[in-house]
């Protein structure tokens, strides 16, 4: 075939930009940006489901004196949530009337950047925008985002094979709120609310993500105050403001992917993306040469899931205009 010489040239070129490609989807979005910061962006490197360990209840203390029995009934307190892995893949092709017509090292070079620059580019925006998901795209076959873990209602829907409906789940139920009137007024307040019912002592939201309209009146109701914003964020490329020491970032306007009139409160210390080792954008195989085309073909994957430990920490303020 014509464009058989430049098989290894194809591989070696997209092999060698897997890391910067997972590093650029990282930096595309505020989430994966904090879980990377906190090392929350953890590999598994096998097995058929991806577990979350539980810790649900509290053992017993009794207060005694003297020879008081102390008496000890077991109990269980730790399960464990189980994800399932899911796939996604992005082709990139080249014909071979493409590299005859681009021949030489350098213009072979630029056609094959160009080719893989818009795969990147394509599973950056779309593994961005399943990160908010419920985990029903594709038939299902999409990772479960904010949508599904921390749920507009929680009472209803399985999370991690744990039916959140069920009595005795009320543990891996998170915090959702609902105001009927946005304003400058108002926001202030709400957020106030969802932030107390989203801690518990010191573990508290550490990343506030919002829509054009909830950012927006929040942004409005700091307008006549000093607004502070967080240089690491900052660094990172988001725009940001801060409430009660939480990044509070903007993933609305073009490109955007938060749910609009969404605002979520996130405890990044338990929400983590956890991909496959060795299908962490990653070439799959080697040569794919086409049966009956002139064409040459390879395909960068990732597998893996985002995953819950604590859903209680973890909340959601919706707008619902009346």
């Amino acid at each position: 075939m014509a464009n058989s010489n430049y098989g290894d040239l194809f591989t070696t070129t997209l092999e060698s930009r897997a890391e910067k490609l997972a590093d650029n989807i990282s930096k595309n979005n505020a989430l994966l940006s904090k879980l990377k910061s906190k090392d929350n962006i953890r590999t598994i490197s096998g097995g058929s489901k991806i577990l979350e360990e539980l810790e649900y209840g509290e053992g017993d203390m009794v207060w005694y004196s003297g020879f008081d029995t102390i008496s000890y009934t077991p109990k269980q307190l730790f399960s464990a949530a189980e994800y399932a892995i899911k796939l996604c893949a992005v082709p990139v092709a080249v014909s071979g009337e493409d590299l005859l017509k681009n021949s030489g090292h350098a213009r072979v070079m630029e056609l094959m950047e160009k080719r893989i620059q818009n795969a990147e580019k394509t599973m950056r925006n779309q593994l961005s925008a399943a990160l908010y998901g419920d985990g029903t795209a594709s038939d299902g076959k999409a990772i479960g985002g904010l949508k599904l873990l921390v749920a507009d209602d929680p009472t209803t829907g399985t999370v991690g094979n744990i039916n959140r409906a069920t009595g005795g789940n009320e543990f891996w139920r998170n915090q959702s709120k609902t105001i009927s009137e946005l304003n400058s007024s108002n926001i202030l307040q709400a957020m106030n609310e969802m932030y107390l019912n989203c801690s518990r002592g010191v573990d508290k939201p550490d990343l506030i993500v919002a829509d054009d309209k909830l950012y927006s009146a929040f942004e409005q109701a700091l307008q006549p105050m000093a607004r502070y914003t967080d240089t690491t964020m900052a660094d990172a490329g988001f725009s940001n403001l801060k409430f009660k020491g939480a990044d509070v970032i903007f993933d609305g306007g073009q490109g955007g992917h938060c749910p609009e009139n969404h605002m979520y409160f996130l405890n990044t210390n338990y929400i983590y993306l956890r991909p496959h080792k060795d299908r962490n954008m990653k070439v799959i195989g080697g040569d794919r040469m086409a049966v009956n085309q002139d064409a040459m073909y390879r395909i960068i994957g990732w597998a893996g899931n985002m995953t819950l430990s604590n859903a209680a920490l973890q909340g959601v303020l919706i707008n619902s205009p009346a």
